[in-house]
């Protein structure tokens, strides 16, 4: 049935499967995707969107390096909002609302379109491992396919275990079976395990809400898109979103129901999301506060099913129907399936390299949840750099990986492997300390160049870059250059309350002053005929605008990074022998030890490792 060796089998067709098999596809490697259900390939398991605080972020560097979800998010957008805007552009993040069938079924289609790249249903129960290298899969029927190097994206469905209320029962997601044996093969490898716990809250039919009791939560006037390419176009029409609160009321009928709740009765035993709580535990950690948001999210263009955001649960179907009720504008709610929590193996990360490679079975790549993440975008990216990287082994390439002040992508693997997880991971722009560097308007700048020189993102992409990268360094270079008199410049001046110019000035100084946006200075004749006599686009006069008045910040940020890049380059051997030290601490040996950094940079990242301990190893290599 299988005779042919694939080069990359991936293993799972959530958002980390989905991006891992394109990515390998896209590459050349000859890519299996194997899965249990082939009609839920890119499912949104839980909330209907995309991007958001730092995620947006993400999303645009995976369309920068030339992954799907940007196109995906933008063909199946049913709202745009660009998150933060009254901040400076490194809080700037852009977020859809998304069409949950449309997504699910554009992903299918772009995979199925996508050459080198083979599909089947199956269970995967285990690995096929020979001496420390991965050789393939073993489906639940037995069938072994062999492969050169396997990618495992299995989301929530190692030994996944739902719970609502007093009830558990084992599955992966609600409706679909768990996925057994791998993780026991895994643990007699020598991989250490562990366990985690997400939830949903509650779908409900849109016909039974009285959305004029709720706070309309509708689309940006002027939106945007996620992916830098021309392919999709931003929204003509938008759904809103609703937004209304929880009241001491409906606490209280809560609290009735925490006997019954697995989070309080010890059924579940391990960690949620701590930033992404449920909604009983909000009221358990929060008792001072006698309300709480709820975001009323479409799931769709033309669906009546509505994802209520914010109310996530485990508590009895009884308990969470009967609390809903008492929220205003769900008087009458009907219920298409309650909220659960979920249980699910994951892996600590330490365990792998930089390129999500484990370290102790060569060829097997992890990806997602399975890393302890939460979260689409975080689980794509992984993906992503997964499938590049099991391409790139066995077409004997270099690997590929992204350092700190290069992509959010590179914070969240660097974060993962050093720092490991114990709850679900969720990036942040706090996370980057490089934000102003990692903006989400100048990730084609950052990324697409490693993407082509990867043969992932295409020429057509590199050249709609670089066009953008000129003409945004011509329009700065205009603004540098070119004066404007007083008579021009002080009305505009005036009018935003700023000092007054007594001779003219370039436009740069004035446009550089913290009140004046780009609608200002195009007020002046010279700037509004630059734009009109070079067809300037919105996104080269955004560029343009955050290069002038950000200059500085740039500037000083990139310096601070290339300052601390230096340790990047000083390598740490291989199997280096920690314990030789005695004049590090103990337990800088114990955590250097376990996780074997490749540079004395990730070294210094590590928790417990001090300066003095790096400055220890830098006299003990010679440096």
């Amino acid at each position: 049935m299988f005779n042919e060796v694939y080069d990359v089998i991936v293993v799972g067709a959530g958002h980390a499967g989905s991006e891992a098999a394109a990515a390998a596809a896209n590459m050349g490697s000859k890519t299996l995707l194997v899965t249990m259900n082939l009609q839920n390939i890119a499912q949104m398991s839980c909330n209907p969107a995309m991007g958001g605080i730092a995620k947006g972020q993400i999303v645009r560097e995976i369309d920068a390096l030339g992954g799907y979800s940007g196109i995906v998010s933008d063909t199946s957008a049913i709202q745009f909002k660009m998150l933060n805007k009254s901040k400076g552009p490194a809080m700037w993040s852009p977020r859809v609302q998304s069409d949950r069938m449309r997504f699910a079924e554009d992903w299918r289609l772009m995979l199925e379109q996508t050459p080198n790249l083979d599909f089947y249903q199956e269970m995967v129960s285990g690995l096929l491992i020979k001496g420390n290298k991965v050789v393939g899969v073993k489906t639940s029927l037995g069938v072994e396919i062999k492969s050169k190097t396997v990618v495992l994206t299995n989301g929530t469905f190692l030994n996944g275990l739902i719970h609502i209320g007093d009830k558990n029962f084992g599955g992966g997601r609600a409706g679909e079976k768990a996925a057994t044996g791998i993780t026991e093969q895994l643990v007699d490898l020598g991989f250490d395990s562990g366990r985690m716990k997400t939830g949903t809250p509650p779908r409900v039919d849109g016909r039974s809400l009285d959305y004029s009791k709720m706070v309309e939560q509708p689309g940006d006037a002027k939106p945007e898109k996620f992916s830098y390419l021309d392919v999709t176009k931003p929204l003509k029409k938008q759904r809103s979103c609703f937004m209304t609160y929880t009241s001491p009321e409906v606490h209280d009928l809560l609290r009735e129901g925490f006997d019954r709740s697995p989070m309080f009765n010890g059924r579940i035993k391990s960690l949620g999301p701590r930033y992404c709580p449920s909604i009983e535990d909000k009221i358990n950690r929060f008792a001072d506060k006698d309300r709480h948001q709820l975001f009323i999210e479409p799931e769709g263009w033309n669906t009546v099913e509505v994802y209520v955001n914010g109310f996530s649960t485990s508590l009895p179907e009884d308990v969470q129907f009967k609390a809903l009720r008492s929220v205003a504008g769900f008087e009458n709610v009907k219920f298409f399936r309650p909220g659960y929590a979920i249980e699910y193996d994951y892996f600590p990360p330490t365990q792998l390299k930089h390129t999500l490679e484990t370290k102790l079975v060569d060829g097997l790549y992890f990806a997602g949840q399975i890393n302890g993440t939460t979260g689409y975008e975080e689980a794509a990216s992984q993906g992503l750099m997964a499938g590049i990287n099991a391409s790139l082994k066995v077409q004997e390439r270099d690997p590929f990986t992204l350092k700190r002040d290069e992509a959010y992508i590179g914070v969240l693997i660097d974060d993962l492997i050093t720092k490991g997880t114990e709850e679900p991971y969720r990036m942040f722009t706090s996370r980057a300390e490089y934000r102003t560097l990692l903006r989400q308007d100048n990730a084609d700048l950052r990324l697409t160049p490693k993407g082509y020189e990867l043969g992932l993102a295409s020429k057509k992409r590199l050249e709609r870059m670089e066009q953008k990268h000129e003409e945004a360094e011509k329009f700065v270079q205009f603004f540098a250059d070119t004066s404007v008199k007083p008579e021009e410049a002080n009305p505009v001046l005036e009018s935003k309350g700023s000092a007054l110019v007594k001779q003219s000035d370039k436009m740069f100084k004035i446009f550089s002053r913290p009140n004046i946006t780009i609608d200002d200075v195009r007020k002046f004749a010279a700037v509004e005929q630059y734009i009109q006599d070079n067809n300037l686009d919105d996104e080269v006069i955004e560029q343009a605008e955050i290069q002038v008045k950000y200059s500085g910040y740039i500037a000083k940020e990139k310096n601070n990074a290339d300052k601390l890049s230096r340790l990047e380059y000083v390598k740490i051997p291989e199997n280096f022998d920690y314990s030789q030290i005695k004049s590090m601490s103990f337990e800088a040996r114990e955590k250097l030890k376990k996780i074997q950094p490749t540079t004395v940079s990730q070294a210094s990242r590590i928790s417990g490792v001090s300066p003095n301990d790096i400055s220890v190893l830098l006299v003990y290599m010679g440096r």
